[in-house]
């Protein structure tokens, strides 16, 4: 499971609050996101702009930081 940060404040919440990625899908080249809050109180569903422009991946499922994962 990846989980993502907030770089910026986004539809009310505050810059820094992490969210799980539940589920992501792509209908005609358009991609679809939905981020659960880490207690799971809250969804939302974003596009790939708003992903890009307002979260930062942490982890993914092996623990690997994005910034550790180089091409071999």
């Amino acid at each position: 499971m990846k989980i993502y940060k907030l770089k910026n404040n986004f539809k009310g919440f505050k810059k820094g609050t992490q969210f799980y990625l539940i589920a992501e899908s792509e209908f005609i080249g358009v991609k679809d996101f939905v981020l659960r809050t880490k207690d799971l109180a809250v969804r939302i569903s974003i596009n790939e702009r708003e992903l890009h422009n307002n979260f930062i991946l942490l982890k993914t499922s092996s623990g690997v930081n994005s910034n550790e994962i180089t091409d071999a």
